[in-house]
């Protein structure tokens, strides 16, 4: 193996000195242009550093001559962003939901803002356009409402939420019927509503199941869903005749939730939104498709 740079004998090219199996490597510069583009890519990079933030250190970072924060930008923008909407804002604040709905400028505005803000706070619930999800997270986008769908039931409902701390939220309790040595009901009984409960929205398969349950869907649940399962809003107690369910609507699921009830919540974000922002809010979900 040659020690040393050779002439190559085809191309006049110096080599590099290396050779494998009779095979020499040319010493071929770098383009000129290359080259170049390398000492300013090297000398942008030294002027970046001295005039942006660049090195981070144990404590802090440099903070560069000019002085330049994206976070300071960020919040800059964020504040143009509001003050331009602040008429918008202003005449969501002074008007009420029924005003923004016939107020064209204001219920576009209303809508863009809802639909921003649904998406950050509420769709991880109640999934992208309301449609809900498993587990007892209710569809926003149907016409199924536990204490109304008009926009001031809405309203009142995502600004008190439901069984929060709140003075005012929305509370409903339905009582454990079995489980316990004590229970209210037999786990035969409750088998027995269950079926009756199916017949409600014409799913029933064992009639006499169904009749032995009517009485005692009669003297035990009537009084809340009503005694042909329309349920009551006062109470937000939900119907049970037009196969709807928040959680599992097959009989062993129904038999489930009358034993050991599972009852969900949601918070009261009138501590977490502004007012403007849950007035937004009640007038897009109200738009999803089942508002009253």
């Amino acid at each position: 193996m040659p020690s040393k740079s050779e002439k190559d004998l085809y191309t006049g090219q110096a080599t590099t000195g290396h050779e494998w199996d009779g095979i020499e490597e040319l010493n071929t510069p770098l383009p000129r242009w290359w080259l170049w583009v390398l000492y300013a890519t090297i000398a942008w990079a030294i002027v970046y550093f001295i005039l942006y933030p660049a090195i981070p250190g144990i404590s802090g970072y440099t903070k560069g001559v000019l002085g330049y924060s994206s976070r300071v930008e960020v919040g800059q923008k964020i504040a143009a962003a509001k003050a331009a909407q602040g008429k918008f804002r202003d005449g969501i604040r002074d008007s009420s939901l029924s005003e923004i709905r016939t107020d064209d400028r204001l219920l576009r505005f209303a809508l863009a803002g809802g639909k921003a803000a649904f998406a950050d706070n509420c769709a991880p619930c109640h999934g992208v356009g309301g449609t809900g999800n498993p587990g007892g997270y209710p569809s926003l986008a149907d016409d199924d409402w536990l204490w109304g769908g008009g926009l001031a039931e809405i309203h009142a409902t995502i600004r008190h939420g439901v069984r929060t701390e709140d003075d005012d939220t929305r509370i409903s309790e339905m009582p454990a019927f079995g489980g316990e040595e004590d229970a209210t009901l037999t786990p035969e009984q409750i088998a027995d509503v269950a079926e009756f409960v199916l017949s409600l929205s014409k799913r029933a398969t064992d009639g006499a199941a169904s009749a032995r349950g009517a009485p005692l869907y009669k003297e035990h649940c009537a009084s809340c869903h009503g005694e042909t399962g329309r349920g009551d809003r006062e109470q937000g107690a939900p119907r049970l005749d037009d196969a709807i369910w928040l959680r599992d609507g097959s009989k062993a699921g129904i038999v489930a939730q009358i034993a050991r009830p599972n009852m969900g919540a949601m918070p009261a974000w009138r501590t977490r939104l502004d007012a403007e922002t849950i007035k937004m809010l009640a007038v897009y979900v109200h738009a999803l498709g089942g508002g009253e």
